[in-house]
């Protein structure tokens, strides 16, 4: 049985990737607390030896030899000492063997419950670890359910042998998007925290982080730095605006994330369900940076006023309302993206 016991251990590292040291340890807790529930007199003195190269495991209870017993729970007379050990000496000790098949059931079932949940926190831990160093990254999950009754998405993510489930919020979808139970599904990961369930994993479609990891994948020069992404400014399902920069004068940082035809924008707006990308220079000027961000609008002037991120903005009338854009998203859009309030007014009031 021994032998199995070890070969079972070095199964679940394989498999699970816990370490077998983590695991003895745990079940040498086990053992012992399974001992405490029928000796509580002498646990402090019991001791569990696996012995990994004989593939065996020894339990005893050490007792000092002693000329008068007073707690016969951890002491004996020399002449029983004897009996277990030839040359046990007054005030030594010796190793009393336990057999671990006397355990009661209760104890025994003691001791099952800490190697369980010994195993439940390695995986925990090893899951944590893993998509802790995923955060901020995108995963490909699979939409394993979806509630009806608030619209949550519950998506299984993977990190390489890694499995977790991740509830999309309705809140952090995309507008409009239909997702159906089976779809494969790209999703961004915010944050993960450790908690008593065990490690939980946040995850969103509407985060700005999400359009900015897919130019990456997408976009050579970003991915090796040649074009930088300065700021993002998105309102999921519907518009977003991306500044880009490059410092190599003879790289368009536009026509790199637009790509050749087009093609490399529209696989990211096919992902993310047609949603319209403004992608604009950014400036170190920052009246050009939000001349720039008023794209595709016009505008005529640019003046940065006394107080703190604030500019007044001239546009010809004729592009006022393009400029502001449906419901004010284009000029709030603009506000998000330079970190500026700006108020826009049409050429024939600036006079």
């Amino acid at each position: 049985m021994n032998a199995e016991f070890f070969t079972a251990i070095e199964d679940i590292e394989k498999e699970k990737g816990i370490p077998r040291q983590y695991m003895y340890d745990k079940i040498n807790q086990a053992m012992v607390a399974a001992f405490r529930k029928d000796n509580p007199e002498s646990a402090d003195n019991v001791v569990v030896d696996m012995n990994e190269e004989k593939r065996k495991i020894d339990m005893y209870v050490l007792m000092n030899v002693v000329e008068e017993v007073e707690n016969p729970a951890i002491e004996m007379t020399v002449d029983r000492a004897h009996t277990i050990n030839k040359r046990a000496k007054l005030g030594g000790q010796v190793k009393v063997p336990v057999e671990t098949k006397k355990f009661g059931r209760i104890a025994a079932q003691a001791a099952k419950q800490v190697i369980i949940q010994g195993i439940r926190e390695a995986e925990r831990g090893l899951v944590f670890e893993e998509f802790t160093s995923k955060e901020h990254e995108i995963l490909t999950g699979v939409i394993s359910r979806i509630d009806p009754r608030n619209g949550g998405v519950s998506i299984k993510i993977s990190s390489n042998s890694e499995f977790t489930e991740a509830m999309l919020p309705a809140n952090e979808q995309i507008k409009g998007e239909n997702l159906s139970e089976g779809d494969r599904i790209k999703v961004y990961v915010v944050e993960v925290r450790n908690s008593t369930r065990g490690p939980q994993v946040l995850i969103s479609r509407t985060h700005p982080g999400l359009v900015k990891r897919l130019f990456e994948l997408e976009v050579p020069e970003i991915f090796d730095g040649t074009v930088e992404i300065k700021s993002i400014a998105r309102e999921a399902g519907s518009r977003t605006k991306m500044a880009v920069y490059s410092a190599d004068p003879e790289v368009d940082p536009i026509g790199a994330c637009v790509g050749p035809k087009g093609g490399r924008v529209s696989t990211i707006v096919d992902e993310l369900g047609g949603e319209k990308i403004d992608i604009i220079k950014y400036s170190e000027c920052a009246e050009d940076y939000i001349a720039a961000s008023l794209a595709p609008a016009e505008v005529v002037s640019v003046a940065l006023e006394d107080e703190i991120k604030t500019c007044r903005v001239v546009v010809p009338d004729s592009q006022l309302s393009l400029a502001i854009g449906k419901e004010g998203q284009n000029a709030r859009l603009a506000a998000k993206l330079t970190g500026f309030k700006i108020d826009i007014k049409p050429e024939s009031e600036s006079v």
